[in-house]
């Protein structure tokens, strides 16, 4: 379930960022123009972090104990948070890029927990 609310989450990221420069014009005339601030861009960053670690946590303590889930989630985070210190014509492909990696971590992440949830003992060793 987490996993699930991780990918839509990071998805939604994934858009608001990609959309942002077409709609940034009209933001403004929305009342949402904080949307356009890098600050609530990292509050909404941190809080994917923060319900990816959760998430993952609950899988690698209760099932699998494998630990590249979380590599894949914190290098994804990375890439999102870095975004700006590059220009706007590669900016994209960070975008791409993290979102693809916090997603394939959650994706990892719920095959690991159904693969080991067949096993017959709470740990597993495929």
């Amino acid at each position: 379930m987490l996993d699930r609310l991780g990918i839509t989450a990071t998805s939604l990221c994934a858009l608001h960022c990609i959309m942002l420069p077409i709609i940034l014009p009209i933001l403004p005339l929305m009342g949402l123009s904080f949307l356009a601030d890098h600050t609530w861009e990292h509050v909404f960053l941190l809080m994917t972090a923060a319900l990816g670690t959760i998430a993952l946590f609950s899988g690698f303590k209760r099932y699998h104990k494998r630990l590249y889930p979380f590599y894949l989630l914190y290098l994804g985070v990375a890439l999102y948070w870095i975004k700006h210190d590059f220009s706007a014509a590669v900016e994209m492909y960070f975008i791409i890029g993290g979102a693809s990696l916090i997603i394939a971590a959650h994706f990892i992440n719920i095959k690991l927990c159904n693969n080991c949830k067949e096993c017959d003992s709470h740990t597993c060793t495929s």
